[in-house]
């Protein structure tokens, strides 16, 4: 009896022998973990200005802006850092966003605008006017359009002696929208909606001349929204030059005879 004893104690001294070498093997001790965290180098890190939210063109700063660390090896030179400019947020309250600043980018000064500069002169490029126009909320795709789409200008007018008649021409393409005002106003329903009452286009002088002779002619100007895989931002000075010599496009008219009625009809 006393043999079976002592095998069994045998036994369980060697299993619990070999379990604390187990677990030796498969767990560094505290000493190798600390001498690891020891070797392995601080990530050096500085406060970079970014966006709190998303900020479109022509926003005013006022409070959108938060500091975000940042590693010092990833720091581009035109971001605005905390250790050059504690003060930042506070220096560009009222400067305008001259380009739309999505949430959590770096905000960087070429993006921003004084409080005493012009935005609009500032965002032209060169050789372009901007140029004011009147819309309405029912020609202007249902205040669907907003600033950078693309529109198309199409004229409507009313032809001398044909009541009732109307004649539409598309007189300028691929347009940039630059702005449109908004005001707010009450529904039916007494809900509050904004419409815009003016647009400013982004124009080549010629077409500013195109558009100021529509202005005065049409009975009504309206905005056709381009779907941004039809928009060509090289279309060049292409508009209705007829306009600024007062013929028709192909200089003429035709006769058109129906059920006995003869009429003239303006060509294109």
């Amino acid at each position: 009896m006393s043999k079976r004893i002592v095998i069994l104690l045998i036994a369980i001294l060697s299993a619990g022998v070999a379990g604390y070498i187990a677990m030796n093997m498969a767990s560094p001790s505290q000493t190798q973990v600390a001498e690891v965290a020891e070797v392995a180098p601080a990530i050096e890190l500085d406060e970079v200005l970014v966006a709190s939210k998303t900020i479109p063109t022509g926003t005013a700063l006022d409070g959108q802006l938060r500091w975000q660390d940042w590693p010092v090896g990833s720091l581009s030179p035109d971001f605005i850092t905390r250790s050059v400019r504690p003060e930042a947020i506070m220096e560009l309250t009222g400067s305008v966003v001259r380009s739309t600043i999505a949430q959590g980018e770096p905000v960087r000064s070429i993006k921003l605008l004084g409080p005493d500069q012009s935005f609009m002169s500032s965002i032209l490029p060169p050789g372009k006017r901007a140029v004011a126009t009147a819309i309405a909320a029912d020609t202007s795709a249902g205040g669907f359009i907003l600033p950078d789409d693309y529109v198309d200008v199409i004229m409507t007018t009313r032809p001398p002696g044909r009541e009732g008649s109307f004649v539409t021409e598309t007189i300028l393409e691929n347009i940039r929208v630059l702005a449109i005002d908004q005001t707010i106003r009450e529904d039916e329903n007494g809900r509050l909606v904004q419409v815009g009452q003016t647009a400013t286009l982004q124009l080549t002088p010629r077409q500013a001349e195109i558009i100021t002779v529509a202005q005065q002619m049409a009975d009504r100007l309206t905005l056709a929204l381009r779907s941004v895989r039809d928009v060509d931002t090289n279309g060049g000075d292409k508009g209705a030059e007829h306009l600024l010599s007062g013929a028709a496009a192909s200089g003429g008219a035709i006769t058109v005879i129906k059920s006995g009625q003869r009429s003239e009809v303006q060509t294109r």
